[in-house]
């Protein structure tokens, strides 16, 4: 890869985030890279898929449980094998972006249970 394009993260921010936080972020870029590639726009696509990588990377430096950090691993490989290699794992497009999308998901439930305690602490 070349130069690192989440500077800021890069610096600790990211190390601050939840899980959740992290894959989030990590499948936005997921989701620019598969959509520059549909629509014919290799280029963009390419950097888009190395900043998901940079974040896998950024990510495997968190303090993360062991499940979490397996999870981690193994998505960024099905991700390094549909986009660049033979796609072993027969992934598709829609199901890379469900996966990331349900994490979104669960993030913004988290989110709003957490609103929600405190809400109720403070009352």
């Amino acid at each position: 890869m070349s130069a690192i394009q989440h500077k800021k993260q890069a610096k600790g921010k990211w190390l601050d985030k939840t899980f959740l936080e992290q894959m989030a972020n990590i499948g936005s870029e997921v989701y620019r890279a598969i959509n520059w590639r549909e629509k014919g726009n290799e280029e963009y696509a390419q950097l888009a898929f190395n900043r998901s990588l940079e974040l896998f990377d950024l990510s495997k430096k968190s303090e993360l449980t062991y499940p979490k950090y397996k999870e981690l691993l193994r998505m960024r490989e099905i991700w390094v094998d549909y986009f660049r290699y033979d796609n072993d794992y027969n992934s598709t497009a829609e199901s890379i972006n469900k996966y990331f999308m349900y994490t979104t998901i669960a993030l913004k439930a988290t989110e709003r249970v957490s609103i929600s305690l405190i809400k109720t602490e403070n009352s």
